[in-house]
Protein backbone atom coordinates (compact mmCIF):
# COMPACT_ATOMS: atom_id res chain seq x y z
CA UNK A 1 0.00 0.00 0.00
CA UNK A 2 0.99 3.53 -0.88
CA UNK A 3 2.59 6.33 1.66
CA UNK A 4 1.28 10.16 1.21
CA UNK A 5 2.48 12.74 3.09
CA UNK A 6 0.59 16.11 2.54
CA UNK A 7 2.24 19.32 3.32
CA UNK A 8 0.38 22.63 4.29
CA UNK A 9 0.56 25.39 5.98
CA UNK A 10 -2.03 28.39 7.43
CA UNK A 11 -5.61 28.21 9.10
CA UNK A 12 -7.71 25.39 9.89
CA UNK A 13 -9.45 26.22 6.43
CA UNK A 14 -5.96 25.46 5.12
CA UNK A 15 -5.63 21.86 7.18
CA UNK A 16 -9.31 20.18 7.21
CA UNK A 17 -9.42 19.56 3.51
CA UNK A 18 -5.87 17.53 3.73
CA UNK A 19 -7.72 15.60 7.09
CA UNK A 20 -10.44 14.59 4.98
CA UNK A 21 -8.26 13.31 1.66
CA UNK A 22 -6.29 11.59 4.48
CA UNK A 23 -8.94 9.74 5.90
CA UNK A 24 -10.49 8.17 2.73
CA UNK A 25 -6.96 6.95 2.21
CA UNK A 26 -6.60 5.51 5.83
CA UNK A 27 -9.97 3.93 5.07
CA UNK A 28 -8.80 2.40 1.61
CA UNK A 29 -5.49 0.59 3.40
CA UNK A 30 -2.89 3.42 2.96
CA UNK A 31 -0.58 5.56 4.69
CA UNK A 32 -1.19 9.43 5.48
CA UNK A 33 0.80 11.70 6.78
CA UNK A 34 0.49 15.63 7.25
CA UNK A 35 3.58 18.30 7.88
CA UNK A 36 2.07 21.66 8.86
CA UNK A 37 2.45 23.90 11.46
CA UNK A 38 2.61 22.72 15.33
CA UNK A 39 -0.43 24.18 16.49
CA UNK A 40 -2.70 21.76 14.27
CA UNK A 41 -1.10 18.88 16.23
CA UNK A 42 -4.12 17.90 17.94
CA UNK A 43 -6.68 18.50 14.78
CA UNK A 44 -4.79 16.10 12.98
CA UNK A 45 -4.27 13.16 15.57
CA UNK A 46 -7.81 13.37 16.39
CA UNK A 47 -8.38 12.69 13.16
CA UNK A 48 -6.46 9.35 13.43
CA UNK A 49 -3.91 10.65 11.03
CA UNK A 50 -0.21 10.78 11.61
CA UNK A 51 1.50 13.99 12.26
CA UNK A 52 4.68 16.02 11.61
CA UNK A 53 5.30 19.03 13.11
CA UNK A 54 6.53 22.59 11.36
CA UNK A 55 7.37 25.89 13.48
CA UNK A 56 3.93 26.99 14.88
CA UNK A 57 2.80 30.30 12.94
CA UNK A 58 1.77 31.60 16.39
CA UNK A 59 5.88 30.91 17.97
CA UNK A 60 7.29 33.26 14.72
CA UNK A 61 5.25 36.22 15.70
CA UNK A 62 4.74 35.33 19.44
CA UNK A 63 0.66 36.70 19.13
CA UNK A 64 -1.24 34.50 16.61
CA UNK A 65 -3.91 36.79 16.73
CA UNK A 66 -1.97 39.83 16.13
CA UNK A 67 -0.65 38.26 12.75
CA UNK A 68 -4.24 36.97 12.31
CA UNK A 69 -5.31 41.17 12.60
CA UNK A 70 -1.77 42.21 9.99
CA UNK A 71 -2.52 39.34 7.56
CA UNK A 72 -6.34 40.28 7.27
CA UNK A 73 -5.47 44.34 6.52
CA UNK A 74 -6.96 45.54 3.90
CA UNK A 75 -3.32 46.53 2.70
CA UNK A 76 -0.88 44.37 2.93
CA UNK A 77 -1.69 41.70 4.23
CA UNK A 78 -0.95 39.04 1.55
CA UNK A 79 2.89 40.25 1.72
CA UNK A 80 3.05 39.96 5.41
CA UNK A 81 1.79 36.79 5.31
CA UNK A 82 4.27 35.52 2.21
CA UNK A 83 7.52 37.90 3.93
CA UNK A 84 6.39 37.59 7.26
CA UNK A 85 5.46 34.12 7.71
CA UNK A 86 6.15 31.92 4.97
CA UNK A 87 9.57 32.37 4.50
CA UNK A 88 11.08 32.17 7.44
CA UNK A 89 10.09 28.53 7.80
CA UNK A 90 11.47 27.42 4.24
CA UNK A 91 14.38 26.26 5.72
CA UNK A 92 13.03 24.00 8.34
CA UNK A 93 9.94 23.49 6.91
CA UNK A 94 12.50 21.84 4.00
CA UNK A 95 14.37 19.84 6.69
CA UNK A 96 11.31 18.70 8.28
CA UNK A 97 9.87 17.61 4.86
CA UNK A 98 13.04 15.52 4.01
CA UNK A 99 12.41 14.01 6.81
CA UNK A 100 9.38 12.69 6.69
CA UNK A 101 9.69 12.24 3.00
CA UNK A 102 11.64 8.88 3.54
CA UNK A 103 9.66 6.15 2.73
CA UNK A 104 7.14 8.16 0.79
CA UNK A 105 5.09 7.26 -2.14
CA UNK A 106 4.06 10.60 -3.49
CA UNK A 107 4.01 14.12 -1.67
CA UNK A 108 0.99 16.74 -1.68
CA UNK A 109 1.80 20.15 -1.61
CA UNK A 110 -0.61 23.40 -0.87
CA UNK A 111 -0.36 26.81 -2.47
CA UNK A 112 1.90 27.63 1.14
CA UNK A 113 3.58 24.23 1.14
CA UNK A 114 6.19 25.39 -1.15
CA UNK A 115 9.21 22.89 -0.06
CA UNK A 116 6.96 19.94 -1.48
CA UNK A 117 8.12 20.70 -4.76
CA UNK A 118 12.03 20.95 -3.86
CA UNK A 119 11.97 17.22 -1.31
CA UNK A 120 10.30 15.95 -4.58
CA UNK A 121 12.78 16.15 -6.87
CA UNK A 122 15.85 15.39 -4.62
CA UNK A 123 14.15 12.24 -3.41
CA UNK A 124 13.20 11.53 -7.03
CA UNK A 125 9.36 11.24 -5.98
CA UNK A 126 6.28 12.43 -8.27
CA UNK A 127 4.10 15.19 -6.70
CA UNK A 128 0.54 16.42 -6.63
CA UNK A 129 -0.40 20.37 -6.55
CA UNK A 130 -3.68 21.07 -4.93
CA UNK A 131 -5.74 24.55 -5.07
CA UNK A 132 -7.83 25.41 -2.72
CA UNK A 133 -10.03 28.42 -4.31
CA UNK A 134 -10.77 29.47 -7.84
CA UNK A 135 -8.07 32.59 -7.12
CA UNK A 136 -5.31 30.59 -6.65
CA UNK A 137 -5.30 30.05 -10.68
CA UNK A 138 -4.90 33.50 -11.18
CA UNK A 139 -6.84 33.08 -14.83
CA UNK A 140 -6.46 36.16 -17.01
CA UNK A 141 -9.99 33.88 -18.78
CA UNK A 142 -11.56 34.27 -15.27
CA UNK A 143 -10.20 36.95 -13.46
CA UNK A 144 -10.44 36.83 -9.50
CA UNK A 145 -11.62 39.55 -7.47
CA UNK A 146 -8.33 40.54 -5.83
CA UNK A 147 -8.80 42.43 -2.28
CA UNK A 148 -5.63 44.36 -2.84
CA UNK A 149 -6.61 45.08 -6.35
CA UNK A 150 -10.57 45.52 -6.59
CA UNK A 151 -10.38 47.86 -9.52
CA UNK A 152 -9.04 45.72 -11.78
CA UNK A 153 -11.66 43.16 -11.40
CA UNK A 154 -14.25 46.22 -12.84
CA UNK A 155 -12.29 45.85 -16.09
CA UNK A 156 -12.18 41.94 -16.30
CA UNK A 157 -14.66 42.03 -19.34
CA UNK A 158 -11.22 43.58 -21.35
CA UNK A 159 -9.82 39.82 -21.80
CA UNK A 160 -7.11 37.75 -21.11
CA UNK A 161 -4.81 39.95 -23.05
CA UNK A 162 -5.44 43.23 -20.73
CA UNK A 163 -5.47 40.54 -17.67
CA UNK A 164 -1.97 39.20 -18.40
CA UNK A 165 -0.31 42.62 -18.79
CA UNK A 166 -1.75 43.40 -15.48
CA UNK A 167 -1.06 40.37 -13.69
CA UNK A 168 2.41 40.78 -14.86
CA UNK A 169 3.37 43.31 -12.61
CA UNK A 170 1.46 41.29 -9.52
CA UNK A 171 3.83 38.74 -10.69
CA UNK A 172 7.05 40.66 -10.45
CA UNK A 173 6.36 42.12 -6.89
CA UNK A 174 5.16 38.47 -5.67
CA UNK A 175 8.50 37.28 -6.69
CA UNK A 176 10.65 39.79 -4.58
CA UNK A 177 8.33 38.56 -2.05
CA UNK A 178 9.53 34.88 -2.45
CA UNK A 179 13.57 36.14 -2.97
CA UNK A 180 14.18 33.40 0.08
CA UNK A 181 12.47 30.09 -1.56
CA UNK A 182 14.55 31.00 -4.94
CA UNK A 183 17.55 31.62 -3.54
CA UNK A 184 17.46 27.94 -1.64
CA UNK A 185 16.35 26.23 -4.55
CA UNK A 186 19.55 27.57 -6.13
CA UNK A 187 21.66 26.37 -3.12
CA UNK A 188 19.99 23.42 -3.02
CA UNK A 189 21.16 22.59 -6.97
CA UNK A 190 17.21 21.80 -7.68
CA UNK A 191 15.31 23.33 -10.75
CA UNK A 192 13.94 27.00 -10.53
CA UNK A 193 10.57 27.46 -11.04
CA UNK A 194 8.49 28.17 -13.70
CA UNK A 195 7.29 31.89 -12.13
CA UNK A 196 6.71 33.19 -8.75
CA UNK A 197 5.21 30.10 -6.60
CA UNK A 198 2.33 31.84 -5.62
CA UNK A 199 1.34 31.97 -9.50
CA UNK A 200 2.67 29.18 -11.87
CA UNK A 201 5.09 28.13 -9.90
CA UNK A 202 3.08 26.10 -7.50
CA UNK A 203 2.18 23.44 -10.45
CA UNK A 204 3.10 20.22 -10.76
CA UNK A 205 4.12 18.55 -14.10
CA UNK A 206 2.08 15.19 -12.88
CA UNK A 207 -1.16 16.30 -11.40
CA UNK A 208 -3.37 19.33 -10.12
CA UNK A 209 -6.21 19.27 -8.20
CA UNK A 210 -8.63 22.07 -7.89
CA UNK A 211 -9.67 21.11 -4.00
CA UNK A 212 -13.08 23.14 -4.70
CA UNK A 213 -16.82 22.86 -6.24
CA UNK A 214 -17.32 23.25 -10.20
CA UNK A 215 -20.09 25.39 -9.52
CA UNK A 216 -17.59 28.31 -8.76
CA UNK A 217 -15.41 27.64 -11.65
CA UNK A 218 -15.16 26.02 -14.57
CA UNK A 219 -11.40 24.78 -16.29
CA UNK A 220 -10.53 27.38 -18.63
CA UNK A 221 -7.51 27.40 -21.07
CA UNK A 222 -4.72 28.82 -18.90
CA UNK A 223 -5.10 26.38 -16.20
CA UNK A 224 -2.10 24.39 -16.21
CA UNK A 225 -1.77 20.92 -17.97
CA UNK A 226 -3.63 17.78 -15.77
CA UNK A 227 -5.98 20.41 -13.64
CA UNK A 228 -8.77 18.08 -12.42
CA UNK A 229 -11.54 19.37 -10.05
CA UNK A 230 -12.64 17.08 -7.61
CA UNK A 231 -14.99 19.32 -5.21
CA UNK A 232 -14.68 20.44 -1.94
CA UNK A 233 -13.14 17.94 0.60
CA UNK A 234 -15.27 18.60 3.39
CA UNK A 235 -14.18 17.83 7.22
CA UNK A 236 -15.59 19.28 10.35
CA UNK A 237 -13.25 18.29 12.99
CA UNK A 238 -14.77 16.92 16.42
CA UNK A 239 -17.07 18.59 18.49
CA UNK A 240 -17.75 18.87 22.59
CA UNK A 241 -20.31 16.21 23.44
CA UNK A 242 -21.52 18.81 25.73
CA UNK A 243 -21.87 21.77 23.57
CA UNK A 244 -23.31 19.74 20.76
CA UNK A 245 -25.93 18.70 23.08
CA UNK A 246 -26.58 22.19 24.38
CA UNK A 247 -27.12 23.31 20.82
CA UNK A 248 -29.71 20.80 20.09
CA UNK A 249 -31.34 21.27 22.95
CA UNK A 250 -31.90 25.02 21.82
CA UNK A 251 -32.61 24.37 18.56
CA UNK A 252 -35.52 22.47 19.91
CA UNK A 253 -36.47 25.38 22.00
CA UNK A 254 -38.17 27.57 19.08
CA UNK A 255 -37.74 28.93 15.35
CA UNK A 256 -34.72 28.44 13.40
CA UNK A 257 -32.05 30.51 14.00
CA UNK A 258 -30.04 32.71 12.15
CA UNK A 259 -26.40 31.38 12.26
CA UNK A 260 -22.58 33.64 12.41
CA UNK A 261 -19.86 32.20 11.79
CA UNK A 262 -15.67 33.92 10.86
CA UNK A 263 -14.31 29.76 10.53
CA UNK A 264 -11.08 29.42 12.10
CA UNK A 265 -8.64 32.89 10.67
CA UNK A 266 -11.45 36.01 10.20
CA UNK A 267 -13.15 35.07 13.86
CA UNK A 268 -9.40 36.36 15.40
CA UNK A 269 -10.07 39.69 13.99
CA UNK A 270 -13.59 40.02 14.06
CA UNK A 271 -13.91 43.61 15.62
CA UNK A 272 -17.38 44.67 15.54
CA UNK A 273 -18.80 41.68 13.94
CA UNK A 274 -20.21 39.94 17.03
CA UNK A 275 -22.19 43.40 18.27
CA UNK A 276 -23.71 43.43 14.76
CA UNK A 277 -24.52 40.11 14.35
CA UNK A 278 -26.66 40.73 18.02
CA UNK A 279 -27.79 43.79 17.31
CA UNK A 280 -29.22 42.40 13.76
CA UNK A 281 -30.86 39.78 15.44
CA UNK A 282 -32.13 41.41 17.77
CA UNK A 283 -33.82 43.93 15.34
CA UNK A 284 -35.44 41.17 13.55
CA UNK A 285 -36.78 39.66 16.47
CA UNK A 286 -34.71 36.13 15.79
CA UNK A 287 -32.99 34.04 17.79
CA UNK A 288 -29.44 33.40 16.75
CA UNK A 289 -26.11 31.18 17.61
CA UNK A 290 -22.83 32.47 17.29
CA UNK A 291 -19.76 30.58 16.20
CA UNK A 292 -17.05 33.14 18.39
CA UNK A 293 -13.93 30.91 19.07
CA UNK A 294 -11.88 32.11 21.87
CA UNK A 295 -13.61 35.53 21.47
CA UNK A 296 -15.76 35.86 25.07
CA UNK A 297 -18.89 38.45 24.62
CA UNK A 298 -20.26 38.13 27.80
CA UNK A 299 -24.37 38.58 28.30
CA UNK A 300 -26.49 38.22 25.36
CA UNK A 301 -30.02 38.71 24.86
CA UNK A 302 -33.15 36.06 25.47
CA UNK A 303 -32.68 33.63 22.52
CA UNK A 304 -29.19 34.26 21.11
CA UNK A 305 -26.55 31.68 22.45
CA UNK A 306 -22.68 31.62 21.83
CA UNK A 307 -20.43 28.70 21.30
CA UNK A 308 -16.72 28.26 20.78
CA UNK A 309 -16.95 25.74 18.25
CA UNK A 310 -19.63 23.31 16.77
CA UNK A 311 -19.33 21.14 13.45
CA UNK A 312 -20.75 23.29 10.72
CA UNK A 313 -22.32 19.94 8.93
CA UNK A 314 -24.49 20.09 12.74
CA UNK A 315 -25.42 23.96 12.67
CA UNK A 316 -25.65 25.38 9.01
CA UNK A 317 -28.51 22.87 7.58
CA UNK A 318 -30.97 23.90 10.84
CA UNK A 319 -30.73 28.07 10.47
CA UNK A 320 -32.65 30.06 9.09
CA UNK A 321 -29.92 31.44 7.37
CA UNK A 322 -26.02 31.57 7.27
CA UNK A 323 -23.82 34.59 7.85
CA UNK A 324 -20.18 33.72 7.28
CA UNK A 325 -16.97 35.20 5.71
CA UNK A 326 -17.16 33.20 2.66
CA UNK A 327 -13.71 31.27 3.66
CA UNK A 328 -13.64 28.34 0.87
CA UNK A 329 -13.71 25.12 3.65
CA UNK A 330 -16.74 27.36 5.54
CA UNK A 331 -18.54 27.97 1.76
CA UNK A 332 -18.39 24.37 0.95
CA UNK A 333 -20.17 23.64 3.99
CA UNK A 334 -22.67 26.48 3.96
CA UNK A 335 -23.34 25.49 -0.09
CA UNK A 336 -24.33 21.82 1.29
CA UNK A 337 -26.86 22.85 3.93
CA UNK A 338 -29.60 24.24 1.66
CA UNK A 339 -29.54 27.16 3.62
CA UNK A 340 -29.52 30.52 2.00
CA UNK A 341 -26.52 32.63 3.17
CA UNK A 342 -25.13 36.55 3.60
CA UNK A 343 -21.00 36.65 2.95
CA UNK A 344 -19.07 39.11 4.44
CA UNK A 345 -15.36 38.51 2.99
CA UNK A 346 -12.67 40.01 4.72
CA UNK A 347 -9.51 38.99 2.78
CA UNK A 348 -7.47 36.65 0.53
CA UNK A 349 -10.00 34.22 -1.24
CA UNK A 350 -13.02 35.08 0.40
CA UNK A 351 -14.26 38.49 -1.90
CA UNK A 352 -14.08 36.17 -4.63
CA UNK A 353 -15.41 33.66 -3.47
CA UNK A 354 -18.49 35.54 -2.03
CA UNK A 355 -18.81 37.38 -6.00
CA UNK A 356 -18.52 33.33 -7.15
CA UNK A 357 -21.33 32.05 -4.77
CA UNK A 358 -23.77 35.72 -5.27
CA UNK A 359 -23.78 34.58 -8.98
CA UNK A 360 -25.29 31.70 -7.90
CA UNK A 361 -28.05 33.46 -6.69
CA UNK A 362 -27.58 32.21 -2.65
CA UNK A 363 -26.24 34.92 -1.03
CA UNK A 364 -25.91 38.99 -1.14
CA UNK A 365 -22.37 39.93 0.19
CA UNK A 366 -21.36 43.14 2.64
CA UNK A 367 -17.55 43.95 2.31
CA UNK A 368 -16.65 43.23 6.15
CA UNK A 369 -14.98 46.80 6.29
CA UNK A 370 -18.45 48.04 5.25
CA UNK A 371 -20.53 46.13 7.33
CA UNK A 372 -23.11 47.92 9.60
CA UNK A 373 -25.71 46.57 11.39
CA UNK A 374 -28.36 48.09 9.20
CA UNK A 375 -26.54 46.88 6.38
CA UNK A 376 -27.09 43.37 7.71
CA UNK A 377 -30.50 43.83 8.76
CA UNK A 378 -31.73 44.76 5.13
CA UNK A 379 -29.77 41.59 3.93
CA UNK A 380 -31.34 39.39 6.09
CA UNK A 381 -34.69 40.94 5.63
CA UNK A 382 -34.04 39.73 1.81
CA UNK A 383 -32.69 36.66 2.63
CA UNK A 384 -35.38 36.01 4.78
CA UNK A 385 -38.49 36.83 2.63
CA UNK A 386 -37.27 36.59 -0.38
CA UNK A 387 -38.13 32.95 -2.22
CA UNK A 388 -35.75 32.92 -4.54
CA UNK A 389 -32.66 32.65 -2.20
CA UNK A 390 -34.11 29.70 -0.26
CA UNK A 391 -35.48 28.16 -3.85
CA UNK A 392 -31.50 28.81 -5.11
CA UNK A 393 -30.07 27.55 -1.96
CA UNK A 394 -32.36 24.04 -1.96
CA UNK A 395 -31.00 23.41 -5.70
CA UNK A 396 -27.38 23.98 -4.87
CA UNK A 397 -27.09 21.53 -2.38
CA UNK A 398 -29.45 19.29 -4.05
CA UNK A 399 -26.25 19.56 -6.76
CA UNK A 400 -23.64 19.16 -4.51
CA UNK A 401 -25.37 16.13 -2.54
CA UNK A 402 -23.43 13.73 -4.86
CA UNK A 403 -20.16 15.36 -4.85
CA UNK A 404 -17.65 14.16 -2.48
CA UNK A 405 -14.45 15.64 -2.91
CA UNK A 406 -12.54 13.63 -0.46
CA UNK A 407 -12.84 10.25 -1.90
CA UNK A 408 -12.70 11.93 -5.25
CA UNK A 409 -9.21 13.55 -4.47
CA UNK A 410 -8.33 10.00 -2.88
CA UNK A 411 -9.24 8.42 -6.41
CA UNK A 412 -6.76 9.89 -8.04
CA UNK A 413 -3.71 10.42 -5.89
CA UNK A 414 -4.18 6.60 -5.75
CA UNK A 415 -4.23 6.58 -9.52
CA UNK A 416 -1.29 8.37 -9.72
CA UNK A 417 0.78 5.29 -8.50
CA UNK A 418 -1.24 2.36 -10.09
Amino acid sequence: MARILFSTMGSLGDLYPYIAVAKHLLQRGHGAVIVTNGEHRASVERAGVEFVETAPIANLQGDYQAAAERMLAARGGEEFLVRELVMPQLRETHQVMMEAARGVDLLVSQTFGMTASIVAEQRGLPWVATLLAPISFMSTYDPPLIPAAAWLFGFRRLGPKFHRAAFARARKQVFTWEAPLHALRRELGVSALAGPALFDGQYSPYLNLALFDRVLAAPQPDWPAGTEITGSPVYDGEADPAQLADFRGFLAEGEAPLVFALGSLAVLAAGSFWEHAVSAAVRLGRRAVLLTGSTQLGALPAGIRAFPYLPYSEVFPHAAAVVHQGGIGTLARAMRSGRPQVIVPVAFDQPDNARRTSALGVAPVIPMRRLTTAKLVVALECVLSTARYEQAATRLAADLEAVDGAARAADRLIAMLA
